[in-house]
């Protein structure tokens, strides 16, 4: 049988045999839903690290330390913020003005799946959606498939053991385009989850289906003269290195003003910041992104020292960030956009006006609506960039990539990080079971309304209006 063929009809039938579970699961109760959520967390709790190393091993990205660790938050930070919230059934009743508003889950979910973070993204994907009382059908990156169907299996055996019905989490084994887009366009499918790159959230928003996709990250990290400097710089640098900068809240560009740029320079090179020169600035922009525009895989989540030779140069072994100076934002200025590795720009301005500009330039050209992060202790400055940043994701004296997810800020834990209408997507939300319920609303009546009266017209006005018609026509 045609590949093709064959992996279209495998979608077509793990969308049919999710549907045929999705009966099942919007009949659960709440403690049922929850118990099949709390049995994923464990069991990935118990595979965190082989799994890190699986994921890792099969990409090239990040490190399996840090895989490890983003496994461990998806399966306690995201059930510890789910286990307590009330998704199915009677969620709110208003005595007074008379209304109920009941849970109802989405139905058939299609995830996709990133290789970037494919592991841990199955784990929070699975629990979330069983926990709205959703069957979901994952889809996994081509350069992923392997370690993607070894989490789903483990998420789908440790559901069935809580007495999750089969076919409620599943994967597809012919990892194909032509499969994915099979899979987003089933009729059981009723909402498509899109994790990864842009042209794949394009691919779900136009496939007809309700789709919650996110944007690129691209986020500026400004650094404020009466920022604690050592403590931001640390952050920055903790979150670019974090799993190799794959995670797409962490931070794209520095930007700082001139009172404090020679400051922040001293540091950041303390904390292992290389400074390239203009010349290999040149080499490593060449190697970023391929000629069609996209970001070359062979820099992905790779240390700073694999990135400086892909580009011919030695980098020292105690370099963490490599960090280029930039002055503009656009499609010809590589650095001013998405580096899912760890590599910054740098921009210098004059002043506080001129940061803001440069930052909005910079989210405006990649990153509206996803994160943006600020370093101060000036409570006013704080204020006036909040009103004016258009982002998602305000992260205040925190690193962006572990505040973006909620791992070191009070935002809802999450792997999806969705972007609002200026970003193209179809929430501002860490997605969570919230996102995947629709709510009934019960509604008694609690007032009449008067019928309307009715104008009385006479035979001389039937008259005079036939008059001016025939008059009209003539």
């Amino acid at each position: 049988m045609d590949k093709d063929l064959a992996a279209r009809q495998e979608a077509r039938e793990l969308a049919r045999q999710a549907e045929a579970a999705q009966q099942t699961l919007k009949a659960c109760s709440q403690e049922q839903l929850d118990r099949m959520a709390q049995a994923i967390s464990r069991a990935f709790m118990e595979q965190a690290e082989s799994l890190g190393r699986m994921a890792c091993e099969e990409t090239g990205f990040g490190n399996p330390a840090d895989k490890a660790e983003k496994n461990r938050f998806a399966a306690g930070r995201v059930w510890e913020a789910i286990r307590d919230l009330k998704t199915v059934g009677l969620l709110r009743e208003d005595r007074e003005k008379k209304l109920w508003e009941l849970g109802v889950p989405v139905g058939v979910i299609a995830a996709i799946v990133p290789s970037t973070n494919p592991t841990s993204t199955v784990c929070y994907k699975a629990m979330i959606a069983l926990k709205a009382g959703c069957a979901i059908v994952f889809s996994p990156h081509p350069s992923a498939a392997r370690c993607t169907q070894e989490a789903v299996r483990i998420a789908a055996r440790a559901a069935r053991e809580a007495g999750c019905p089969a076919g409620a989490v599943s994967c597809l084994e012919n990892v194909t385009m032509e499969a994915t887009n099979e899979l987003m366009t089933c009729p059981q499918v009723r909402l498509i989850l899109a994790t990864g790159g842009p042209g794949m959230v394009k691919a779900a928003y136009s496939s007809g289906k309700p789709a919650i996709g996110v944007g690129a990250g691209n986020g500026p990290a400004y650094i404020h003269p009466s920022a604690d400097l050592p403590k931001a710089v640390s952050d920055i640098l903790r979150s670019k290195t974090f799993d190799n900068g794959t995670i797409c809240a962490s931070e794209q560009s520095i930007i700082v003003e001139t009172s404090n740029a020679r400051a922040f320079q001293e540091e950041a090179a303390r904390q292992g910041a290389y400074f390239l020169s203009r010349e290999e600035a040149g080499k490593v922009a060449r190697v970023l992104f391929r000629p069609d525009g996209r970001m070359n895989p062979k820099v992905v989540g790779r240390t700073a020292q694999t990135i400086g030779a892909l580009a011919g140069i030695q980098i020292p072994q105690s370099a963490r960030v490599l960090v280029a100076r930039e002055t503009e934002a656009g499609p010809t200025r590589p650095y001013s956009m998405e580096k899912l590795c760890p590599v910054l720009a740098y921009y210098v301005e004059e002043n506080q006006d001129s940061v803001l500009r440069k930052a909005i330039a910079v989210l405006s050209h990649e990153g509206a609506g996803h994160s943006f992060m600020l370093h101060a202790r000036d409570e006013s400055v704080i204020r006036r960039f909040a009103q004016e940043i258009p982002v998602s994701r305000f992260l205040v004296n925190t690193p962006g990539a572990l505040g973006g997810i909620g791992a070191t800020t009070n935002l809802f834990p999450a792997l999806t990080l969705g972007c609002g209408a200026v970003g193209g997507s179809s929430s501002s939300n860490n997605i969570g079971p919230t996102d995947l319920i629709n709510i009934r609303r019960v509604a008694w009546g609690v007032r009449d309304m008067a019928p309307a009266r009715t104008a009385e017209v006479s035979e001389d006005m039937i008259n005079a209006l036939t008059a001016e018609i025939m008059r009209k026509l003539m």
